[in-house]
C-alpha cells in the first residue's frame, strides 16, 4: 500500500534507514524528529535526491497536542497517511533503578509508552476504514530489552518497551477490522548513536561477539523488517512481535 508514512525520531538511525528504504519503496515519507534539525533535513534531501517526496516536521511525541499537529501538517503536505512507524525512543544513562532520577523516568515514559499512544491513536483516526480513512499499517518499535529487563542497565527502558508490545498485541485486535494491521519490530544490539547516548557503547560491541551472528545488527537491516511488516507480503500478519537480534 503506497500513500504517506510518518516515521517518528526520523532523523538519524534506525527511523532515517526506515524512512529512505520507505521512499524507495514508494512511499511519500513525513521525517519527525524533536531536536536535530540538520540530520532530519538531510535525511530528506538524500531522499528527495534519489527521487523520492520527503518532509521533516518537528514535534515532541510526548505531546499530545504536538502530535495531532503533526498528523495534521504530514496530512496536507503530501498524501493520506497510510502507515505509522513509531520509532521515536530513548534509553537515558545506563544505571540502577535506584540510581535514576525521576526526570529520566518521566522523559523516557512519556516519549517511549505515551508517545507511542499518542501516534498510534492519531494514526487510527486517519487510517480507520470505519472512519473513512484508507486503512494501513503501524509497526511499533520495541527492543530485544523487552523481554529480558535489562537488570543493572535501564529497567525502566525496558519496561517501557514491554508496554510497547502490549500495546501492539491489543491495538492489532481492536483494528483488525478496520483496515489496519498493526505490529512490532524488537532489535537487538544495533549499530546507532543510541548506545553512545546511554554510555553503552563499548559494552554492546563487545557483548555482540558473542551473538550467534556474531556482530551488530544495521539500521538497514531492521528497516528491511519494517517494511516487510507493513507491505502486502505481510498482509496475514498483525499484532506479531518480530525479533531481529541476530540471535540474542
Amino acid at each position: 500500500m503506497s500513500g504517506a508514512m510518518i516515521v517518528t525520531g526520523g532523523g538519524r538511525g534506525i527511523g532515517a534507514a526506515v524512512a529512505r528504504l520507505a521512499a524507495a519503496r514508494g512511499y511519500a515519507v513525513c521525517i519527525n524528529y524533536r531536536a536535530g534539525a540538520a540530520d532530519a533535513e538531510a535525511t530528506v534531501a538524500a531522499i528527495e535526491a534519489a527521487g523520492g517526496r520527503a518532509c521533516a516536521l518537528a514535534a515532541d511525541v510526548a505531546d499530545e497536542a504536538a502530535v495531532e499537529r503533526l498528523f495534521n501538517e504530514a496530512q496536507s503536505t503530501l498524501v493520506p497517511v497510510t502507515a505509522l512507524v513509531n520509532n521515536a525512543g530513548l534509553t537515558g544513562k545506563v544505571g540502577r533503578l535506584a540510581d535514576v532520577n525521576g526526570d529520566t523516568l518521566r522523559r523516557v515514559i512519556g516519549v517511549n509508552v505515551l508517545g507511542a499512544l499518542y501516534c498510534a491513536r492519531a494514526a487510527a483516526r486517519r487510517m480507520s476504514v470505519r472512519a473513512g480513512g484508507p486503512g494501513g499499517g503501524i509497526v511499533n518499535m520495541s527492543s530485544g530489552a523487552a523481554g529480558l529487563g535489562s537488570p543493572d542497565t535501564y529497567v525502566w527502558y525496558a519496561a517501557s518497551k514491554r508496554a510497547v508490545e502490549s500495546l501492539t498485541v491489543g491495538l492489532s485486535k481492536e483494528l483488525g477490522h478496520e483496515g489496519i494491521r498493526v505490529n512490532a519490530v524488537s532489535p537487538g544490539y544495533v549499530d546507532t548513536e543510541i548506545h553512545d547516548a546511554s554510555g553503552m557503547r563499548e559494552r554492546v560491541e563487545r557483548e555482540a561477539l558473542s551473538l550467534p551472528l556474531g556482530r551488530l545488527g544495521t539500521a538497514d537491516e531492521i528497516a528491511e523488517a519494517v517494511l516487510w511488516l507493513l507491505s502486502d507480503a505481510a498482509s496475514y500478519v498483525t499484532g506479531t512481535v518480530l525479533r531481529v537480534t541476530g540471535g540474542r
